[in-house]
């Protein structure tokens, strides 16, 4: 069997009400700011509102040009922007010509549903008898990972996978195990997702698991593992991560990030939207397997928590259950406090939260979080602000998803040059 591929994390990019700065998110992750907003959708039959993540300054004509952003769904022109940024980030050159050793792996766990939700609206709203003629490839759930490998060149695999908001986990897993097999020597991964059309909206509110809130109070509406938390926050977004093989990138003089070194993804098995503590724990146990590691050489989780009283709870439990008495002191933080559940893009932005965190030494806090729900004790939660000084050497970024899908990111802190 042939010697496992090492891969890097050589460039970042992601498009958040922050901006296209994936570093500058960090920032204010790191700092403990919200990016969470009340959002109102006014159509018929009656405006929806919630608290919600909209990147209302986001122009997609300034990020990949009129003439594409003319044909795309706003997920997709989400997804060019943040891949486009990582890969300047990653110090690529925009040629397009055609790389057969580079692909794509993408997630969405909704593909293109503002694409769809306006057709829908123009036939049954305003009367049209048809939709128009680019609406198939407008809408279709692989849109996204098409024009990434048409606009990069990108001549290996182009795959969307589809795992509800593990999808972007599962996307640079697959990414990863590419590389690390030798199937591919650079990997364009990650995420996006526009759920904020109305019927989503609508849909997950009669699921009872959104956070409510006003103008005032939707800032600090995602509340993981605090007892007055009351669910999640839908969020739009993209994220990425340019993958690439380790000595490809360190014969180009990449600067390396971080390295994947392990991926664990297994299926509970026993309930559509239930979370289970024992397929959580496999998906964990999985990853560190595959990289080689153990409990005890992991530093910092980045929770999926998303703020669901059932969800949180049975996390913590799998924590306790994987990590023993060494839990109570394992820091943990559950990023969606700020920048809301990305659907399929989730796993994503995490990951690059994840990448950040090992980097530049600092594990952001999970916010909101002034008292902890009894249910939830048993780990090191980290509360008012960034932990920094900890050397953090090896992470886990956990995607937990309705269907039971688990998907598991094991990250290591690269080593200086």
């Amino acid at each position: 069997m042939a010697v496992p591929h090492r891969v890097a994390v050589t460039g970042l990019g992601v498009v958040a009400p922050s901006g296209i700065d994936a570093r500058q998110m960090f920032g204010r992750l790191v700092d403990g700011e919200s990016f969470i907003q009340l959002h109102t959708i006014d159509q018929p039959p009656r405006p929806v509102t919630q608290p919600a993540i909209h990147c209302a300054g986001f122009s997609p004509e300034a990020h990949i040009g009129k003439a594409l952003a003319s044909t795309t769904d706003r997920s997709v022109q989400m997804a060019l922007t943040a891949c486009f940024e990582a890969w300047r980030d990653a110090g690529l050159p925009r040629d397009k010509e055609g790389r057969h050793d580079y692909g794509v792996s993408w997630g969405s766990a909704l593909g293109s549903t503002s694409t769809w939700e306006r057709g829908y609206r123009e036939m049954w709203q305003n009367g049209r008898d048809r939709l128009p003629p680019l609406a198939v490839v407008l809408g279709m759930s692989n849109a996204a990972a098409s024009h990434i490998s048409i606009q990069l060149g990108l001549g290996n695999s182009s795959l969307t996978y589809v795992a509800a908001c593990a999808s972007a986990a599962a996307a640079i897993g697959e990414g990863y195990k590419r590389i690390r097999n030798g199937e591919a020597r650079l990997m364009v991964t990650g995420g996006s997702d526009v759920p904020l059309a109305y019927a989503v909206m609508k849909a997950w509110d009669a699921l009872r698991v959104v956070a409510q809130g006003d103008a005032d109070t939707a800032p600090s509406s995602c509340r993981p593992f605090h007892p007055g938390r009351s669910g999640l926050v839908l969020g739009e977004g993209a994220a990425t991560l340019i993958l690439e093989e380790w000595e490809h990138a360190r014969a180009r003089g990449a600067t390396i990030l971080a390295e994947v070194v392990g991926y664990g993804t297994c299926s509970d098995h026993s309930h559509l939207v239930r979370p289970d503590r024992d397929g959580q724990v496999r998906a964990m146990r999985l990853a560190l397997e595959d990289a080689g590691l153990t409990p005890d050489d992991v530093d910092y989780i980045n929770a999926h928590g998303t703020a669901t009283i059932e969800g949180d709870a049975i996390e913590v439990d799998s924590l306790r259950a994987l990590f023993g008495d060494r839990a109570a002191q394992l820091p943990v933080s559950a990023t969606k406090s700020m920048h809301g559940h990305l659907m399929g893009a989730a796993g994503a932005i995490e990951a690059v939260t994840t990448v950040l965190a090992l980097a530049e030494d600092a594990l952001p806090p999970t916010a909101h979080l002034d008292t902890i729900d009894p249910a939830c004790e048993g780990v090191r939660h980290i509360t008012g602000g960034a932990l920094r000084g900890t050397d953090a050497r090896v992470a886990l970024s956990n995607s937990f998803a309705f269907g039971g899908c688990n998907a598991v990111l094991a990250f290591r802190k690269a080593d200086p040059a």
